[in-house]
C-alpha cells in the first residue's frame, strides 16, 4: 500500500516536533521527507550566556533525528510550491511530491538600525562577548538595548540587560543600562503579573525602563527616544532585529510583515487542506520555539489524521513559557496567549511546569533529554 507522504520543511524546532509528532501519531501510515540545509539541530534559547561565559547552546545531528523517525533527509532548501499539484521546489533543482506539507522553516531577521548592533542568537558570542569584556573593564559606561516594534520574541532583550547590569555591578563598574521598548510594559505577552515582576527586576537592577516608545538613531552615540523626546548617548547599544516573514512562491495570503497565515489546525488557507505551517514563518505574533512546537503538534495530529490515523487535532490554546536570566538566579515565566494578551500570569523562582532546562517542545525535549543520556 501506498503511504501518505508528507514534507516537512526547516530543521528548527517546530520543524523537528513536526517530525517526531508524526512519527508517534502515524508511523505506518506515511513517509517523511526533511527539506532542510542544515546538518546540527542547534537550540539557541540559551545563547545570550555565550558571551558571558556561562555556557553554549546545545546541538544535536539531524541525520539521528531522521534516522530514528524513520525519515529521509534531504540537504537542501525550499524554494517553491504548488499546492493545487502537490509538490515542492528546491532550490537545488529537485522537485518532490507529496499529499501534505508542513512549512518551518523560521523567519528573516533584519537590522533595526544602522550604527547599533542586532541581536542575533546564531552570533551571540562573536557580537556580544567584546562589549560584556568593556563593561568589565570599564570602557562601557553606558548601554542601550532596544526592542523595536513589530513580531519578536523579546526575553533575550531583558536578559542582556539584566545580566549585564549585574556584570557592571559586579565590576564595581560606573555603569548605566537602559531598555527601550515598543510595549506598553515589559513582557506583555505573560501578563500582569510578570510584567510587574520583570519591572521591579529591571528597577532593582538598576535598569531605565522606556515603554511605549521608539528609537531615533542620530549616530552611533546618539540616540532620540520618542515621544519622550530623551537623549541618550550610549558607548553600546544593542537591538533586537525586525522580523519578516520567509516570502515563499507559491504560498498564498502572506500575512502582516511577509509570514504565512494560519488557520486553527495551522492550515495555510487557499491550500487544499494539505499545507500547514508552524513556527516563526506564520503570522502569530510571539515568535518563540515553544510556541512553534505547539503550533507543529496541532499541525502534525491534523496531518495525521488526513493520512487516516485516528487522533484528535487539539485546540489552538498557546501557553508561553519562559526562563528569565538575570545574573543571578533566573525567574521562571508562564501565561496563556489570548488574542494577543497574557492570561493566568505566573513568575516564579522555581520551574512552574518543568522543562525549562530543555527545549519547550513535548517531542523534542524528552528525545534529546534521552540522546543525550545516551550519548
Amino acid at each position: 500500500m501506498k503511504r501518505f507522504s508528507v514534507v516537512i520543511v526547516g530543521g528548527g524546532v517546530a520543524a523537528l516536533e513536526g517530525l517526531l509528532r508524526l512519527h508517534r501519531l502515524a508511523d505506518d501510515r506515511i513517509s517523511v521527507t526533511l527539506l532542510a540545509p542544515e546538518e546540527q539541530f542547534t537550540y539557541r534559547a540559551l545563547s545570550v550566556n555565550e558571551p558571558f561565559s556561562l555556557g553554549s547552546p546545545k546541538q544535536h545531528p539531524l541525520a539521528e533525528i531522521v534516522r530514528d523517525t524513520n525519515a529521509t533527509w534531504l540537504r537542501d532548501s525550499l524554494s517553491s510550491v504548488e499546492p493545487s499539484k502537490g509538490v515542492v521546489h528546491t532550490t537545488a533543482g529537485k522537485t518532490i511530491a507529496f499529499d501534505a506539507l508542513l512549512i518551518a522553516v523560521g523567519a528573516k531577521l533584519h537590522p533595526a538600525f544602522e550604527h547599533v548592533k542586532t541581536f542575533d542568537d546564531r552570533r551571540a558570542d562573536e557580537l556580544l562577548r567584546g562589549v560584556v569584556q568593556d563593561v568589565e573593564g570599564g570602557y562601557v559606561k553606558r548601554a542601550v538595548f532596544i526592542s523595536p516594534p513589530g513580531p519578536a520574541w523579546p526575553l533575550p532583550l531583558y536578559e542582556l540587560a539584566l545580566m549585564t547590569a549585574e556584570r557592571g555591578s559586579d565590576s564595581s563598574a560606573d555603569l548605566e543600562v537602559s531598555l527601550v521598548t515598543a510595549d506598553s510594559e515589559p513582557l506583555p505577552a505573560f501578563g500582569g503579573d510578570v510584567s510587574a515582576g520583570v519591572g521591579d527586576l529591571l528597577e532593582t537592577a538598576g535598569v531605565r525602563l522606556f515603554t511605549s516608545s521608539e528609537v531615533e538613531v542620530k549616530a552611533k552615540s546618539e540616540l532620540i527616544v520618542h515621544p519622550s523626546g530623551t537623549v541618550l548617548r550610549p558607548d553600546s547599544t544593542i537591538a533586537m532585529p525586525r522580523m519578516s516573514g520567509p516570502g515563499i512562491s507559491g504560498i498564498p495570503g502572506g500575512g502582516q510583515h511577509g509570514f504565512i497565515t494560519i488557520e486553527p489546525d495551522c492550515g495555510v488557507p487557499g491550500t487544499d487542506g494539505r499545507v500547514f505551517a508552524s513556527g516563526d514563518c506564520t503570522e502569530f505574533p510571539l515568535k518563540h520555539g515553544g510556541v512553534g512546537a505547539q503550533q507543529a503538534d496541532i499541525a502534525a495530529a491534523a496531518i495525521a489524521r488526513l493520512a487516516g490515523a485516528d487522533v484528535e487535532v487539539p485546540p489552538f490554546n498557546i501557553v508561553v513559557r519562559g526562563k528569565l536570566l538575570t545574573g543571578a538566579k533566573p525567574k521562571y515565566l508562564s501565561a496563556r496567549y489570548v488574542a494577543g494578551k497574557g492570561f493566568d500570569s505566573v513568575i516564579a523562582d522555581e520551574p512552574i511546569d518543568g522543562g525549562y532546562e530543555q527545549v519547550a517542545a513535548p517531542e523534542l525535549a524528552p528525545y534529546l533529554e534521552h540522546a543525550g543520556a545516551t550519548a
